[in-house]
């Protein structure tokens, strides 16, 4: 166990160096340059969100296609949050909101990909 506990501020230092979100469930990882969520959903930004803004441009209906992905307690820079409408808390990426897509079932896939070529695969 010592071994461990004293390499842990390496460990800690490398997830930060990765631009990895800092939570207890591990919310975003990669793949392949593609942003997944912990379950290995791909995860998509949308062009209407602007960078930064702290806002979500997909509320309502749009919500409901392409949820958004919960903010952990802790993130880390590229990662922010974003305070929706509702009050619910969203991890954003480089400022922008991410999303999943409804009709992704499966890790992996990445239906959501141009979809009316405003929603796009969130890549490192």
């Amino acid at each position: 166990m010592k071994p461990f506990i004293s390499r842990l501020p390496i460990l800690l230092a490398a997830l930060a160096l990765a631009g990895a979100a800092l939570a207890d469930d591990g919310v975003v990882k990669s793949g392949d340059g593609v942003l997944q969520n912990s379950a290995g959903m791909t995860l998509y930004t949308f062009d209407k969100d602007v960078a930064g803004s702290g806002k979500s441009a997909c509320t309502g209906p749009c919500a409901v296609a392409w949820p958004p992905l919960a903010a952990p307690a802790r993130v880390t820079a590229p990662y922010s949050i974003v305070t929706r409408d509702d009050g619910a808390r969203q991890l954003a990426y480089n400022g922008k909101p991410l999303y999943l897509f409804a009709a992704d079932k499966a890790p992996g896939q990445r239906g959501g990909d141009n979809v009316k070529q405003i929603w796009h695969v969130a890549k490192e």
